[in-house]
């Protein structure tokens, strides 16, 4: 009953949403990758919005329900029947009626199962599509045959790009600069490590007090140069998403300094390497939206980059949807911490691989804690902090990590605007 209720919603919706795109013509700003997309598109949203009436995806609306709401400006029904049918309602009475509607729609479009992009791009036909990063084991691949099948299906977007579209692409990355030699349309290439069309050098880490503070970078396109910092975030994503955001600028006719101007006040998305003040002069890297071998693998390099005051503390959990490559992805990341934190807290049971291949490659046991209970994580964690400390908080969504940063703020009063999943309707879930 309840799989038949939302094949009808999403039905009614998705046809509402079809309709009032026909009617309205918007230009449409696809996002898609394994990586970054969320912080990707509010990145772009953050630079068009006072130049363009523009619209983005809500959080990470980026399923075939999510592009929907985000198309027709509602928010999630939850678990409700009554919100949703107030969802449909509203949805026809914008479809066939609203005036007043953005010029420009920035939405995040995800997979979770083969065949999800090709029912979306059966409708969305994007003006300009970007692609953050294919990594060799993406989240969700547990649902399809191989890694290479996740990249086939996100690639549907660039073959549903209409005619005279643009592809926005990090250069960087192997997979994408592969399949992007097929596409027919414009190609523009943003890169950290190789030369490109909008590519990011001399990045470094601002340090306020002694702690980490933000990022800096110059960013260059042809003859053009800005230099460009970013408050309260870290890591070499928020210059990926920035360099993609300044490419999808340039093409509506902006330049370089209107970009580092329109990025002055653009917030850090909670969840995604987010600087917060912790307890007893502490520092908390949040990192708890999601997880990947490829993200835990950037948000190690970062924390080993930093020059802090006191210890490095990594609190890694479970990287789920992994399928066969979870335990041997869940021994790469032990792999790699052992050498960068002097104290590793494990979270779920599939990261007990992580505590012990760390244990095998030289971390000692007495700064290796495990834990299956969050909350107890979050309590037991909090007695050991000290002044100067930075802590590295990551896993996958179901692990429900913010619950460990809240216990590890200063103000664990500003939790609501702050982290992720603080809604009502996460609360109790």
């Amino acid at each position: 009953m309840k799989d038949t209720f939302k094949k009808i919603v999403v039905g009614i919706l998705t046809l509402e949403a079809k309709i009032l795109i026909a009617r309205k013509k918007p230009i449409i700003i696809a996002v898609t990758g394994s990586v970054g997309k969320t912080s990707t598109k509010d990145t772009i949203y953050s630079v068009l919005k006072g130049r363009r009436y523009t619209r983005k995806s809500e959080k990470s609306f980026n399923s075939d329900i999510g592009v929907s709401l985000s198309v027709l400006g509602l928010q999630n029904g939850w678990n409700s029947p009554w919100l949703w049918f107030r969802n449909i309602v509203d949805g026809g009475v914008t479809a066939f009626f609203v005036r007043d509607y953005p010029e420009v729609l920035v939405l995040e479009m995800g997979v979770d199962r083969p065949g999800d992009m090709k029912k979306m791009t059966e409708w969305i036909k994007p003006d300009v599509v970007v692609l953050t990063r294919f990594p060799d084991v993406p989240v969700h691949v547990e649902y399809f045959f191989s890694p290479e099948q996740v990249v086939v299906e996100k690639m549907q977007l660039v073959q549903a790009l209409k005619a005279d579209g643009v592809v926005i692409y990090n250069h960087d990355d192997a997979l994408i600069k592969t399949a992007i030699e097929e596409v027919r349309q414009q190609a523009i290439g943003f890169s950290r490590y190789s030369p490109s069309h909008f590519s990011v050098t001399g990045d470094k880490t601002v340090y306020r007090d002694g702690k980490p503070a933000g990022v800096s970078f110059t960013l260059t396109y042809i003859n053009e140069q800005v230099e460009i910092s970013l408050d309260g975030m870290l890591g070499v994503q928020s210059m990926y998403t920035t360099a993609a955001a300044a490419a999808v600028g340039v093409h509506f006719g902006m330049t370089l300094a209107d970009v580092a101007k329109a990025l002055i006040d653009h917030a850090a998305v909670p969840g995604r390497m987010c600087i917060i003040a912790g307890k007893d002069d502490s520092v908390i890297i949040d990192d708890t939206y999601n997880s990947s071998p490829v993200a835990v693998e950037m948000a190690i390099q970062t924390l080993k980059e930093l020059s802090v005051g006191g210890r490095k503390i990594a609190v890694l959990g479970d990287m789920l949807e992994l399928g066969r490559f979870s335990v041997r992805e869940h021994e790469r990341v032990g792999e790699q911490v052992a050498s960068v934190v002097d104290m590793l807290i494990t979270l779920g049971v599939r990261s007990h691989k992580i505590a012990e291949a760390a244990l095998e490659h030289g971390l000692s046991e007495k700064v290796i804690w495990q834990y299956d209970d969050v909350e107890r994580a979050g309590e037991e964690l909090a007695d050991k902090i000290k002044p100067g400390d930075v802590i590295l908080v990551k896993a996958s969504q179901g692990i429900r990590a913010e619950r460990v940063v809240k216990r590890l703020m200063a103000r664990p009063d500003e939790a609501r605007e702050l982290l992720i999943r603080q809604d009502d309707m996460w609360q109790v879930r």
